[in-house]
């Protein structure tokens, strides 16, 4: 029986800001740093939108450097629109106007040299302040856009449309069944269970930490009425508006990291 403490089991100096927020750290398959975090933020009301995509035509957005991470030789993209709260700066208060405002990311999966994370295609936020921050200090796609996530039930309802250029994501999600966590070496665990962000900054490439719960995620039918955000970006999808995958969560608290140079990190 393991009888260490979850929160901090694997955690160097057991970090007081891990203990604090509460959170589980034995999933994370790396050391979490022994510095502190630089960001709080709360990912809420969250859906996660799946489509599998031809793998030469996302590797036209990679970086040198990341390869593309395959399931089962299967390339996937994922659109997620969510709820972002309380987002601050360590040891602060979350500030009315700028602490909350929709988000909605395409994201794909990537490795380097092996180790799994993230790459963003684009993050639409309304959010004018979170664009700059996170273009100026992470090097991430961000673009502004104006759009909303309602919650009634157990539905839920999004809509953006990028300000610059029109590209715009509309529709709905219905959940349903009981909330549960992915199962080891499961499609879910490979999509959902990332640590890592991959971004390019000061034409180098180079990452972000960012720890959290494990996802407690429910199934779900979308109802997808535009989706030119994603048609946008010509991966050979054959329909736009079908996912192949749909899940539906409450959402985590996330801690993340200040950027730093690419690495392998230390397995725990």
């Amino acid at each position: 029986m393991n009888n260490a403490d979850p929160t901090t089991s694997g955690v160097p100096g057991k970090q007081p800001q891990i203990r604090k927020a509460g959170l589980r750290c034995d999933h994370i398959p790396f050391e979490v740093p022994d510095r502190p975090h630089s960001i709080i933020q709360h990912w809420r009301h969250l859906n996660f939108l799946h489509w599998q995509v031809d793998p030469q035509r996302i590797s036209r957005y990679l970086p040198e450097g990341l390869e593309l991470d395959l399931y089962q030789d299967k390339a996937y993209v994922g659109l997620l629109p969510f709820q972002m709260k309380h987002v601050r700066p360590r040891r602060t208060v979350p500030i009315p106007g700028i602490s909350y405002f929709p988000e909605f990311n395409l994201r794909t999966y990537v490795k380097y040299q092996g180790q799994g994370g993230i790459l963003f295609l684009t993050l639409e936020a309304q959010s004018r302040i979170a664009c700059w921050y996170g273009h100026r200090s992470y090097g991430l796609p961000y673009r502004y856009a104006r759009g909303s996530v309602q919650v009634v039930g157990d539905q839920y309802r999004w809509q953006t449309r990028r300000v610059s250029d029109g590209l715009e994501l509309i529709g709905s999600c219905q959940a349903s069944g009981q909330p549960t966590e992915a199962q080891p070496r499961s499609l879910e665990e490979f999509l959902f269970e990332r640590y890592l962000m991959y971004t390019v900054h000061d034409e180098q490439l180079k990452m972000v930490r960012a720890i959290h719960e494990p996802w407690r995620f429910r199934c779900a039918e979308a109802t997808i009425v535009s989706n030119s955000l994603l048609d946008s970006y010509q991966l050979g999808i054959s329909d736009v508006l079908q996912p192949d995958l749909v899940h539906a969560t409450d959402g985590v608290k996330a801690l993340t990291w200040s950027i730093e140079p690419v690495s392998v990190a230390t397995a725990r």
